[in-house]
């Protein structure tokens, strides 16, 4: 019978992709969220009867074995990009990623768990630090647990790309944060969802950490750049320096508590001040036999919505999308 893998998060961007990819290798699927009812559309990512969608509360250990009872494999991406109410880092990345071990250890199943590039106990930025407090705490219920660390995820639906290309629409200015210097090396959501199902799915990955990245490093300007030019708009570079930013982060923070998310918080300029490359000490894309897509490629797929003319519009390289 084929591999019951439990995906938590699995209706999220790229959880989405990752439940998709388990699929199309003949897995079962178990989505397990918080509102079944608002994920029915999980189903149809696979054959009938391939996917299922279960309720279960990372909050909740008694939800979370029902939700991993069963299972052959069992991966984790939930996860928060800026805390709200009860809704903070630690109860999400550390305490959840615990509660979910727990239960696949009881229940004797491989366990992934999704963690970011950068993650660093050491870290001036709370997300950093707790994305590895909770890579520790997953390691020492279970050692044999395969860690992820992506660098920022693009793809159609990303919170990156598409934030600064809607900002380029009705701004005409874009922030140009500590200088535009911070390096990033996007990797495609495809990417990431094949290695999480190659990770869940075979156990000769058991107890190694990845760090996934895409084949081009950018710097944060360099990227604006890029944007800029498949949306055919031109806009000025406000230079913001990370103390300004800082200040416009926690002016920002009131906006955790509606139901728009803050355009920039004071821990996210925290984490601009660091690269997010691959340090290349740890196995990646490339020992998973994925070729990774170039954000060049795939931007033109999605970012064509910002243009004043829509897909077909020429930008100022006079090139259309087809």
């Amino acid at each position: 019978m084929p591999d019951l893998v439990t995906v938590f998060g699995g209706s999220g961007f790229i959880g989405t992709q990752i439940v998709r990819a388990l699929a199309r290798r003949g897995a079962r699927v178990r989505v397990a969220v918080r509102q079944p009812h608002l994920a029915h559309e999980m189903r149809l990512m696979g054959d009938v009867g391939q996917v299922e969608v279960v309720q279960a509360n990372v909050r909740d250990a008694a939800s979370v074995a029902r939700a991993v009872e069963g299972a052959d494999a069992v991966i984790n991406l939930v996860g928060l990009l800026y805390e709200t109410g009860r809704q903070t880092f630690k109860a999400v990345h550390v305490d959840a990623a615990r509660t979910l071990a727990q239960a696949a250890a009881a229940a004797g199943a491989r366990f992934v768990q999704m963690s970011a590039l950068g993650a660093d106990p050491a870290s001036t930025a709370r997300y950093a630090r707790s994305k590895a407090e909770g890579e520790a705490a997953v390691r020492e219920v279970l050692p044999s647990a395969v860690i992820l660390r992506p660098s920022i995820v693009f793809g159609p639906g990303d919170d990156f790309f598409n934030k600064f290309g809607e900002m380029a629409v009705i701004s005409p200015f874009l922030p140009l944060i500590g200088g535009g210097h911070t390096r990033f090396q996007p990797v495609y959501v495809g990417d990431v969802a094949r290695a999480a199902a190659s990770v869940a799915l075979d156990p000769q990955h058991s107890g190694q950490t990845f760090e996934l990245g895409g084949p081009g490093v950018f710097t944060f300007r360099e990227i604006l750049d890029l944007i800029l030019k498949e949306t055919g708009r031109r806009r000025l570079y406000a230079p913001l320096p990370f103390p300004l930013a800082g200040l416009v982060g926690t002016l920002c923070a009131p906006f955790a508590l509606t139901p728009v998310a803050p355009p920039l918080t004071a821990d996210q300029v925290e984490l601009l001040k660091t690269d997010n490359v691959v340090s290349g000490q740890a196995p990646g894309l490339a020992e998973l036999g994925i070729t990774p897509e170039t954000v060049e490629a795939v931007l033109p797929t999605y970012l064509y919505r910002f243009r004043k003319g829509g897909q077909f519009a020429r930008t100022a390289a006079g090139d259309a999308v087809a």
